[in-house]
């Protein structure tokens, strides 16, 4: 382990620490990472508790930026390992975002949003994801919602996607059921939070490289090409869509991914491993980075 400059130890192997340094890898950024960040899900289609996560930080914890937890599992769970569980985190350099259950919250009405945010900020969260895939709402709602979080002095991380009606593995033809929005709707939008402040925007897979065919892969396209990478982060949680991301976009767009998928994941930012498209193609060129 190596000391952080806050005096924590970070666990797992840094770019310093780890093994066969005679093989040239991509160099990765320290955390916390401004590119190339990694988000994991934590709890949702498996439980996934300290001991675990332990594990995971240990042998692959400098490639975790933030975990994730979803459909409102922490709701299930003891607060005391809720905490424990963001506490471990915070001792790998690792932030907690709540996933998009405000969405359930909302429905409950103003006190439950107040009460929401602090508890959330009780247990050691420092992201709220303010999501609006199952509802409607109007865009300056989203923005109060957004500033009401930022006061408490949590991070807010809008998502936004093309399709109606997006999460919690909604089957594909209930999906192609509903419209989809115009992706110059989700640019403007995108713009308005970040001009609120928003540091990090994920962008739902649902729509887009999710539950259809074709890939609607200008969407991603018109993002980037005005927005540049820096400000997004793409769910990517099937190995084919991040592929696809870091053959486009390079070894530093930010991705979400399953916990169960940051091997591979990493394997691929690095460029020591892939698939037959990818192997030995995945480079970066950086000065004065090691």
């Amino acid at each position: 382990m190596t000391n952080t400059k806050s005096g924590r130890k970070k666990a797992g192997p840094s770019q310093g620490e780890r093994g066969f340094q005679f093989l040239r890898t991509n160099p990765r950024p320290d955390k916390p990472r401004q590119r190339g960040i990694t988000e994991i899900r934590g709890p949702y289609y498996s439980v996934v508790g300290k001991r675990y996560l332990q594990d995971l930080f240990e042998t692959m914890g400098a490639y975790v930026d933030s975990l994730k937890f979803g459909g409102g599992s922490f709701c299930l769970m003891p607060r005391k390992i809720v905490r424990e569980i963001n506490d471990l985190c915070h001792e790998n350099e690792v932030t907690v975002s709540t996933g998009g259950f405000i969405e359930f919250v909302l429905a409950q009405g103003h006190e439950a949003v107040r009460n929401y945010i602090r508890e959330c900020k009780e247990l050691g969260f420092d992201t709220i994801e303010v999501s609006t895939g199952f509802i409607t709402m109007p865009v300056d709602d989203s923005l109060r919602l957004v500033e009401q979080v930022q006061k408490s002095g949590l991070k807010a991380k809008p998502e936004i996607g093309i399709q109606f009606g997006a999460g919690g593995a909604t089957p594909a033809a209930e999906l192609q059921a509903e419209a989809t929005r115009d992706p110059s709707s989700l640019l403007s939008l995108a713009r308005r939070f970040l001009e609120a402040g928003v540091e990090l925007i994920m962008i739902e897979s649902e729509g887009i490289t999710e539950n259809t065919d074709p890939w609607r892969t200008d969407v991603p396209a018109l993002l980037i090409n005005e927005l540049g990478t820096h400000n997004l982060m793409f769910e990517a949680a099937d190995p084919e869509v991040f592929a696809w991301y870091i053959k486009n976009y390079g070894c530093d767009v930010n991705l979400f991914v399953d916990h169960s998928q940051i091997v591979q994941l990493e394997c691929l930012r690095s460029g020591i491993w892939g698939t037959k498209s990818l192997w030995g193609r995945v480079l970066s060129y950086k000065e004065n980075e090691k």
